[in-house]
Parts: C-alpha cells; structure tokens; sequence
C-alpha cells in the first residue's frame, strides 16, 4: 500500500484530486476479523497478509462498482443500486456470487426500506465477507496475478 495518497486516475495525485488511503481501503479491522473466522482459532495472520486482502478486496469492490457505474451513466441514472451490482458481477464473470446475493439482496428488501446507497454498501460487505471466505487468498501473493487498474467513480 502506497504511503501517499493517489488520484482517482492512479496517478500519484497529478489530476488534481487526491484519496486519502483510508478512503481507499476498507478498515483493515474488519478484513482481519473477517480472515479470521476462516481460520483454526489459534490461527495467526501476518499484517502483510492483512495488507494484501485488504489491497484485494477493495481493488474489487472498486472494480465492481465501476462496471455499475458505467452502466448507470450509459443509463443517464446517478444512482447504483443493488441490482447494477449484480449485473456488473455477471458481466464480469463472477456468476459463482450471484446466487448466494440475489437471495440476500431479495430478503434485504423484505426486511428493509432504506434508500439504495445503504442497500449497495450492505450489499458489498456480505460480497467482501464471502470473497475472503471463498477465495484462495494466496491468488493475492501469486506474482501472476495482477488487478486491472480501475478509475474510481
């Protein structure tokens, strides 16, 4: 994780905004609780671990959002709700999530009548919670892999 902040552009800052890391990433209070649920309890989780899923998990959400971004403005919409994310999700080809949302997604909506910015954000932290759960965190320290770079919106 970079020490100064960066622009939305990636590029250091030199657009003119900047993005405080914490605004960034996720706290990394909650990726180390969530890491740890999947663990023996007497498991141990280095902070360079921490670190990585935490770069990780938020690359995605940020490359998720994105993709539902595009399809709102393509829309003339300004706001993303649950549904733009799923639909992102599938074009992107995380189809093995959908399911397990949509259900959420639809009992959320039974139980809640808050606006969709909330809607999104709870969305998002069951996505982050099955994500660490499910992936192969070690994909993450693989030198092959690499995150697209994705603007912020």
């Amino acid at each position: 994780m970079a020490d100064t902040p960066s622009s939305p552009a990636g590029d250091g800052g030199e657009s003119g905004g900047s993005v405080r890391e914490q605004d960034r990433y996720l706290p990394i209070a909650n990726i180390s609780r969530i890491m740890k649920k999947a663990l023996p309890p007497n498991g141990k989780i280095g902070k360079d671990a921490k670190d990585t899923v935490q770069e990780c998990v938020s690359e995605f959400i940020s490359f998720i959002t994105s993709e539902a971004s595009d399809k709102c403005q393509k829309e003339k919409r300004k706001t993303v709700n649950g549904d733009d994310l799923l639909w992102a999700m599938a074009t992107l080809g995380f189809e093995d999530y959908l399911e397990p949302l949509k259900i959420y997604l639809a009992r959320y909506r039974e139980v809640c009548c808050f606006d969709s910015l909330i809607m999104c954000s709870e969305i998002l932290n069951i996505l982050v919670k099955r994500l660490v759960a499910v992936s192969n965190i070690e994909a993450c320290h693989d030198s092959s892999f690499t995150i697209p770079s994705i603007r912020l919106v």
